[in-house]
């Protein structure tokens, strides 16, 4: 192919996955990163890329290990490899970006990327009263650099109101998409089933998929056995992440792929990656849901490529609930209709806390060489909608440079803000909501716009309130606060 030899290409990716249940022979994290990488220097044609590896990389994950690049370095004999940890918080699409960056200004020559979890080891484990091992290394040991937020995802309010859980905050982005929609809450739920019966589906053809039981929107919606989590969502609708699920990368030059023989059918090029990192807590945002940080990052990479985000072939949003779908779909003008995974997303294929974006890669890329010529999107989310990644990737090298962006000052400046009060009382208007089930007893939880422009949140236990918000719309509706427990309608 005709391409300088600076240009960053991705010649190596695999995915890999257990569901071993005695814990004594299911692989730790470890292992299954390790593993990953083997393949993917299968899948290059090359297994000498491991040992020559001059950087190792990867999202922290449920494990405890200090650098685990570290300890995969040693196993390959990659010893003079700079290493890097991203913590939680840190975009999936931010590893790709910055090894192809690394790469195209020749600060590195071969990156590995890896990601792994074991959540069904240890789920299978504490079901057995059993006790997990894993490799041991140093306290002290710690990677060449480090990669940190620039702060809390959460606010301190939404903590206390009970809205920890992500499952509970991207319900109430659903049903501002439905109020903003203004559809029933009846046509609204069967939508959002609809949505993911669609996953199910594509799940169920991908022989990696960690569920592919196939699920039909009935059964979505809230079928026997579906219990609900946090209104709208049951169990189906919400991501999967007690899988034991890893993936490996490996990126380098045109130039080195040239030289090690690396053949050009295996050659994967990434043209833009565009990230938004700025931070703004859900029950802060003037409208919960927007998500400026994704048209920001789609109109860049169309700017730069030529390409707009709806018209690549193949799609992998970021899919850990089905609002982050919807909203991705709404700001980078993507139909309602469409296809926007190939692997069947983070419910059914399986949502490994912080590398689903590498499952999808893998998938996405053997996708793209059967199918050469044309292009792939995968996105990323990190937070509540509070990061955005987007990537653009192709057999075909990039008419321009590889283009690595950050669009954060730009999502800042159409993100709109509230300040978020603790203690409030007055009339006001609910602008979302959710219904949580800690019990049978539903909770109702509110964002409510003060009349003085502000915000607070109340979390009140009247079950015929809770009982009411999941039959009829409760956003818009005019209330009357008198504490933090205390709503009734006006």
């Amino acid at each position: 192919m005709d391409a300088p030899e600076r240009t960053p290409i991705l010649v190596g990716a695999a995915a890999v996955q257990q569901r071993e249940e005695d814990p004594s022979l299911a692989r730790e994290p470890l292992e299954l990163m390790i593993d990953a990488l083997k393949a993917a220097a299968e899948d290059a044609g090359h297994r000498g890329l491991l040992e020559r590896a001059t950087s190792i990389r990867a999202p922290r994950g449920f494990w405890s290990y200090p650098d685990p690049c570290r300890m995969i370095a040693e196993r390959f004999g990659a010893n003079n490899a700079r290493t890097e940890v991203g913590e939680i918080g840190v975009l999936q699409t931010t590893f790709f970006g910055r090894a192809a960056r690394d790469i195209a200004n020749g600060s590195s020559d071969i990156v590995l990327v890896t990601g792994g979890e074991a959540r069904y080891r240890s789920r299978c484990a504490g079901k057995r009263g059993a006790q997990e091992s894993y490799a041991a290394q140093e306290e002290n040991v710690r990677p060449d650099e480090v990669l940190r937020p620039a702060t809390d995802v959460l606010d301190d309010l939404e903590v206390a109101r009970g809205l920890a859980m992500p499952v509970n905050q991207y319900s109430m982005i659903e049903n501002a998409l439905r109020a903003d929609d203004g559809i029933s809450v009846d046509e609204h739920r069967n939508q959002v089933a609809e949505l993911m019966a669609r996953f199910s589906a594509v799940a169920a053809a991908n022989e990696n998929a960690w569920n592919r039981e196939g699920y039909d929107a009935e059964t979505i919606r809230g079928g026997a056995g579906n219990r609900m989590l946090a209104f709208p969502y049951t169990r189906l609708h919400t991501s999967q992440w007690n899988v034991d699920q890893a993936a490996g990368f490996i990126f380098t030059s045109v130039g080195i792929a040239r030289q090690l023989g690396i053949a050009e059918d295996r050659w994967l090029f990434p043209h833009a990656v565009v990230d938004s990192n700025l931070m703004l807590a859900l029950s802060r945002r003037r409208d919960p849901h927007r998500c400026a940080g994704f048209a920001k990052a789609a109109g860049e990479v169309q700017r730069h490529t030529g390409t707009a985000i709806a018209s690549a072939k193949y799609l992998e949003l970021y899919s850990c609930f089905p609002s982050a779908v919807r909203v991705q779909m709404r700001e980078m003008g993507i139909a309602p209709d469409r296809t926007v995974t190939v692997t069947g997303g983070m419910a059914y294929a399986g949502g490994p806390l912080n590398n689903f974006s590498f499952q999808a890669l893998a998938k996405m890329s053997d996708i793209l060489r059967a199918d050469r010529g044309n292009s792939g999107v995968v996105t990323a989310v990190s937070g509540v909608l509070t990061k955005q990644g987007v990537s653009l990737w192709s057999t075909e090298p990039p008419a321009q440079e590889f283009h690595f962006a950050d669009v954060s000052d730009a999502t800042e400046a159409a993100s709109p803000a509230v300040e978020l009060v603790d203690d409030a009382t007055g009339d006001a208007t609910v602008r979302t909501y959710t219904v949580l089930y800690p019990s049978a007893e539903g909770v109702l939880v509110a964002l409510v716009d003060l009349e003085d422009g502000r915000r607070t949140i109340v979390a009140t236990g009247d079950q015929e309130l809770a009982r009411a918000a999941t039959q009829q719309e409760m956003c818009g509706r005019r209330v009357r606060i008198s504490g933090p427990q205390q709503l009734e309608l006006t």
